[in-house]
């Protein structure tokens, strides 16, 4: 009994969600700048994470260092 409500642009919503619209798809946008994590090559879980641990503070240093 759930109905998805999502804000157009630049409009309000009444109960707040959908105000950030494409954060996750931005996201693995970003994550898909790394060519190893776009297609897993790794079958160990482990190392998948730590690329994927590494990816995201290589995004957060790039965006940061922009900033300054």
């Amino acid at each position: 009994g759930v109905k998805p409500l999502i804000a157009r642009r630049g409009t309000e919503h009444g109960s707040g969600l959908g105000t950030q619209r494409w954060v996750v798809e931005r996201a693995f946008a970003h994550l898909h700048w790394f060519r190893r994590l776009r297609i897993r090559w790794e079958i160990r879980d482990d190392i998948h994470e730590a690329f994927l641990t590494l990816a995201c503070a290589l995004i957060c240093w790039r965006r940061l260092k922009s900033f300054r």
